[in-house]
């Protein structure tokens, strides 16, 4: 993992855990669930494993009993519901995107299956919308993240060529993405994995969190 600044034309930002903390939002869809289902609610670190089990594509029925389907709808469901109460803007994040915006132009790539304009107005109520250029939902793709088409879609809108952008994201899936389609990754602590795990995916950069970026950005 280089520290060297990276020259870059386009930067692809995740939303969940690197914009904007999920985890209230994570842990309410999962009461819910859990009381549809007549099941007692798990530990708060057992409750946050579901969404990055699912990310993962790993089983989950250690920490749900009963029907998996049923319990998913309502979790699902429940979560998307509650995004726009629940979630909060990570400290000084629009500080940080009005500095990168001036460098490069920025795009948004989430794994939420969600149409745009709820993503765009969710920012809109942040005050964040105006720094992005293009933004992309799992909607407005066949194969959403860890595949790369999201990203093609980003350089496509933000005419920019793929070597010259950067993703920035959280998880597992965002380096996997980033990889898969030639960008720079950048890896960020503020979500639910761990530096060992997001190592392992051997990303260009590992920084704390978002506001970190534009010190390594020329």
């Amino acid at each position: 993992m280089s520290a060297e600044k990276m020259k870059v034309d386009g930067i692809f930002f995740d939303l969940d855990g690197t914009i904007v903390d999920s985890r209230e939002a994570y842990y309410e869809a999962a009461r819910i669930a859990f009381h549809e289902m007549g099941q007692e609610m798990p530990e708060k670190e057992a409750v946050l494993e579901i969404p990055r089990k699912l990310e993962r594509k790993q089983p989950i029925n250690d920490v749900i009993k009963g029907d998996l389907h049923e319990f998913l709808n309502v979790y699902l469901n429940a979560y998307y519901a509650l995004t726009t109460e629940k979630t909060k803007l990570l400290p000084n994040v629009s500080t940080t995107l009005e500095t990168l915006s001036t460098k490069a132009k920025l795009a948004l790539v989430t794994m939420r299956a969600f149409p745009k304009e709820n993503i765009i107005k969710e920012l809109e109520g942040f005050n964040i919308a105006k720094y992005f250029a293009y933004v992309v939902t799992t909607l407005d793709t066949d194969k959403p993240k860890p595949a790369p088409e999201a990203l093609i879609k980003c350089v496509k809108a933000l005419d920019v060529q793929m070597c010259d952008c950067a993703i920035v994201g959280d998880s597992i899936s965002d380096v996997r993405a980033g990889k898969a389609a030639g960008s720079k990754t950048v890896a960020v602590l503020s979500g639910l994995f761990s530096r060992q795990e997001l190592i392992e995916e051997k990303p260009d950069l590992i920084i704390k969190d978002v506001n970190a970026l534009p010190d390594f950005i020329e």
